[in-house]
């Protein structure tokens, strides 16, 4: 099944509201950042054994371990959770960025390192919401702004 495919099948089995929410910010990421990769993983390992939530990712990145190994990831995710929507800001060197920046404003949410969590797309400011999104979709790879990276289209 293609990546677009099995995003529906994913978005179509959460229940509402739920759903509409997610079906909401999948639609804002994908009308701002056209030319992003888009990603999804079912949460599962090479074994088949459920490892994390399944989730929607855009952007890529590289990841780089500590033994040196790397791989491409992508920059932003969304996830359903027991609790509501996770929203992940990956590629961060500064893990107190989203809580410093957005954590006043952002209304009903915990706020990680790399993690907005919150029950309802309601229950949030959802400018300051797209204001981490875009953030994190122009954080080069040594943590640095890309000028004009969150006009649309990936940098």
């Amino acid at each position: 099944m293609a990546i677009p495919e099995q995003v529906e099948a994913y978005l179509a089995s959460q229940s509402e509201p739920k759903q509409t929410d997610l079906r909401a910010l999948h639609a804002h990421m994908l009308a701002a950042f056209p030319d992003s990769r888009l990603w999804f993983s079912d949460g599962t390992n090479e074994d088949g054994k459920v490892v994390a939530n399944p989730n929607i990712g855009y952007g890529a990145y590289t990841i780089t371990y500590a033994d040196g190994s790397s791989r491409e990831f992508y920059r932003i995710g969304l996830s359903a959770t027991t609790s509501g929507i996770s929203v992940y800001v990956l590629g961060l060197d500064d893990k107190t960025f989203l809580a410093r920046t957005y954590g006043a404003s952002i209304g009903k949410a915990t706020l990680t390192g790399y993690c907005i969590k919150f029950r309802r797309l309601s229950a949030v400011n959802v400018d300051a919401l797209q204001a981490a999104i875009r953030h994190g979709m122009s954080v080069d790879q040594t943590g640095y702004a890309i000028p004009d990276a969150g006009r649309g289209g990936e940098a």
